[in-house]
């Protein structure tokens, strides 16, 4: 019997993990996928967003603006990558201005302390290779940029360490409810748990109808972007926005924690909460639309393409409260900016359970830290491909990633099953070839390190769409209007 059971490993449910894991509390993570954060968190912008443009007096503004001041101390603990980069929100014409006007005024009011409107001669001198033509900014200290993915296996990891169970592979089908617990149920078999929080991301209303509520709906949204290589990194210095739109904030310009340039995402309501695949006409309106920032963006030095589809809610504001059925606590509608406000709702989760009246004693042994993994960047050393010494031996080598950094990351408390899961932890695999040279060592290292058949290790997970239907990046790499 466990005392709380999280359905859903994403950064939101894995966030709720590890805070209650300071707690002596028995504690389980169900996740229906392979490996944690594949879903929305694996495929996001990766910005840690200022707040200005979340509403006063929703949850979305409130909470993002204090998951914002809670990133120094979780980079401090956890070794994920984070930095501040700050953010403009460009302003071309007296349309743009009154809204940038209107954000400042909403920022103020929902807790923003570094805010400010800068003049055309600030923003050339902050962005020297920004459109000349933008007349107003709205500029921003506190936004940065980290690895959405990377936080979520951090926030695992310590977990885990911190006595939590995670359940991979194992997809709940049904729920329960007695007088006491939950009974959860799953092709893998029965779980049982006294409170249940439904963290489930796209799925959150489907979980929710499993215990007879249906006060919500999530509408699939899914973002399409473009990744480059690094050096179209100088670009620029900060996250570049737009003014936003009713879909959300619109093409944005940045740089990713490790350096990539990227541009994007757009904004489609869709059916298929599955349906991962890029479009060229997408793709031709992000590419037209960065350009209104970034002029000289060089299409040919594009990397890959990529979609996310964010759990937008027909409530439009995050869902997070005990529902009417006792004990079962829904997270839901967590679009953007959940990853920003991940870790205050984490601590808005707990004070729900506390108002229930569950038992809440520290554990005297937590510990909040967690090791990066390896790396040898920054560092000199003599590697070379097949070398003999697994410490230099270069197995990915567009990143220069060696085979001791994937050990590492294979050793953490997290099975590994896929190529994947080794390329969002050590970054094997999304250099210049995209895999094609280092895939095959992974997938080797992988069997050897778990112990595994070989047919075992996949691409992606053994449920997951196998072939996602993206455009051919030569095609993005010749376009021209």
């Amino acid at each position: 019997m466990y005392d709380i059971s999280i359905i859903g490993a994403g950064v939101v449910g894995l966030a709720i993990a590890r805070h209650l894991s300071k707690y002596n509390l028995k504690i389980c993570i169900i996740e229906k996928d392979e490996d944690v954060a594949t879903g929305a968190t694996k495929a996001n912008s990766g910005i840690v967003h200022g707040g200005y443009a979340a509403k006063h007096g929703t949850l979305k503004g409130e909470l993002c603006i204090k998951g914002n001041q809670m990133y120094e101390k979780l980079e401090e603990e956890l070794n994920f990558g984070f930095r501040r980069t700050g953010a403009l929100v460009l302003g071309f014409t007296e349309e743009d201005e009154k809204q940038i006007k209107a954000l400042y005024e909403n920022g103020l009011k929902v807790g923003c302390k570094d805010l400010e409107i800068i003049d055309n001669d600030k923003i050339k001198q902050m962005e020297p290779h920004i459109n000349k033509e933008a007349k107003v900014a709205l500029y921003s200290q506190d936004v940065g940029v980290t690895s959405p993915y990377e936080l979520a296996i951090a926030l695992a990891e310590n977990a885990i360490a911190n006595g939590v169970e995670l359940k991979l592979e194992t997809e709940v089908l049904g729920i329960e409810k007695t007088e006491d617990y939950f009974s959860i149920i799953t092709h893998q078999g029965e779980i049982k748990s006294k409170y249940i929080i439904n963290a489930a991301g796209l799925y959150s209303d489907k979980i929710a109808h499993m215990v007879g509520l249906d006060s919500f709906k999530i509408l699939p949204r899914r973002g399409q972007y473009i990744l480059f290589g690094k050096d179209q990194g100088y670009l620029v210095n900060s996250v570049i926005f737009q003014v936003p739109t009713q879909q959300g904030k619109g093409i944005l310009v940045t740089t990713t924690y490790h350096g990539n340039f990227m541009i994007g995402p757009n904004a489609e309501e869709i059916d298929d909460k599955n349906d991962v695949a890029t479009t060229m006409e997408s793709l031709e309106y992000v590419i037209e639309t960065a350009k209104v920032s970034i002029p000289n963006l060089d299409i040919k030095r594009a990397l890959t393409t990529f979609s996310g589809i964010r759990a937008a809610s027909s409530i439009g504001d995050f869902i997070i409260e005990e529902s009417k059925v006792k004990g079962f606590i829904n997270v839901a509608g967590i679009d953007s900016p959940g990853l920003t406000a991940a870790p205050a709702i984490a601590v808005r989760v707990r004070e729900i359970l506390e108002e229930t009246g569950l038992h809440m004693k520290t554990k005297k042994e937590f510990n909040p830290y967690r090791k990066a993994i390896f790396t040898t960047k920054g560092k000199d050393f003599d590697g070379k491909i097949d070398h003999e010494d697994k410490d230099k031996n270069i197995i990915c080598r567009c990143e220069k990633i060696t085979e001791k950094e994937i050990i590492d990351a294979i050793q953490r408390g997290v099975p590994i099953k896929s190529t994947d899961a080794i390329k969002r932890r050590t970054r094997a695999g999304m250099g210049l070839c995209q895999g094609n040279f280092c895939r095959p060592k992974v997938r080797e290292i992988i069997a050897r390190e778990m112990n595994i058949p070989h047919e075992e290790v996949t691409l992606r997970g053994k449920n997951a769409v196998s072939n996602i239907d993206r455009v051919d990046i030569k095609l993005i790499r010749k376009y021209k209007k």
